[in-house]
């Protein structure tokens, strides 16, 4: 496990940007050979993903042979509404790249069968060859994706009831009114997440310090989803000073001084000047 710690949210964003481009240049994807990448939604992405859109613009990315799997998505918003999960990957990112948009796969919360539609999905993983790099944010309560608390550490995609905390959270993206926020999702699960050779967690902002400090200071625990990446081989979880207000001071400046070692690895590993 690795914890890199910048000074601000915008050089956090900035890092994983770097760390993606670096994973999909290294990968040398092709026509017969695609590098398939998870992706989430929310506030804390969004920095990053103008930094990968930039990447593009210049020339040292592209996205033409990348697949891409969405972590969630809400049941019964219109794909169309703003605040659906398709108008937010479209709107900041996918328009802005060039993906073939029928390798941008997010889950269809208005399927008629919503179990056939989560067994679909991670059969299409599976058929991708599994995710390369999954990339995840968690919330102020230490779940990832919609994996809410008391979320089973080994499950797969599937239909969510959403916590009220979650719901609370998402109400300030519907007007403030809670009945119009949705009540269920389709996500995937923590074991789908846990099967990618890599995982990257950002996590931003002193409201997410105590989840952060859950992840990494204390034990593995169901009710904090996310501390279940202790347990996985290659796990990066990149965050800004703000996010570590709760972490010990030790655990702090021991990982400072491995964050300097994968700066000068990541440096080293850049084909592009990004």
């Amino acid at each position: 496990m690795r914890l890199v710690i910048l000074d601000n949210y915008d050089l956090a964003s900035e890092w994983a940007a770097k760390y993606i481009c670096n994973c999909i240049v290294k990968f040398k994807p092709g026509q017969d050979r695609y590098f398939s990448l998870g992706l989430p939604t929310g506030s804390t992405p969004l920095g990053c993903y103008k930094k990968l859109i930039e990447y593009y613009k210049s020339g040292n990315l592209s996205f033409k042979y990348v697949k891409t799997f969405n972590m969630d998505e809400y049941v019964g918003l219109p794909r169309n509404h703003p605040e659906s999960y398709h108008s937010y990957m479209w709107n900041n990112f996918f328009k802005h790249v060039d993906i073939d948009p029928n390798n941008a796969h997010i889950l269809d919360g208005n399927a008629e069968d919503l179990q056939a539609e989560c067994d679909a999905f991670e059969q299409k993983i599976k058929e991708a060859g599994g995710i390369d790099l999954f990339v995840g944010g968690i919330g102020p309560d230490g779940h990832i994706a919609f994996n809410e608390p008391g979320s089973s550490l080994v499950s797969r995609t599937r239909l969510k009831t959403l916590a009220m905390d979650t719901i609370l959270a998402n109400a300030k993206y519907f007007d403030g009114d809670l009945s119009k926020v949705p009540t269920m999702a389709l996500t995937v699960g923590v074991g789908t997440v846990m099967d990618a050779r890599e995982v990257m967690i950002l996590i931003t902002g002193a409201h997410k310090a105590f989840a952060l400090y859950k992840a990494i200071e204390e034990g593995i625990n169901h009710m904090w989803t996310v501390s279940a990446f202790q347990q996985h081989p290659r796990t990066i979880f990149v965050c800004d000073e703000d996010a570590t207000l709760e972490l010990k001071v030790k655990t702090v400046k021991y990982f400072k001084a491995s964050c300097f070692l994968i700066m000068i690895e990541l440096m080293h590993v850049q084909v592009h000047n990004v």
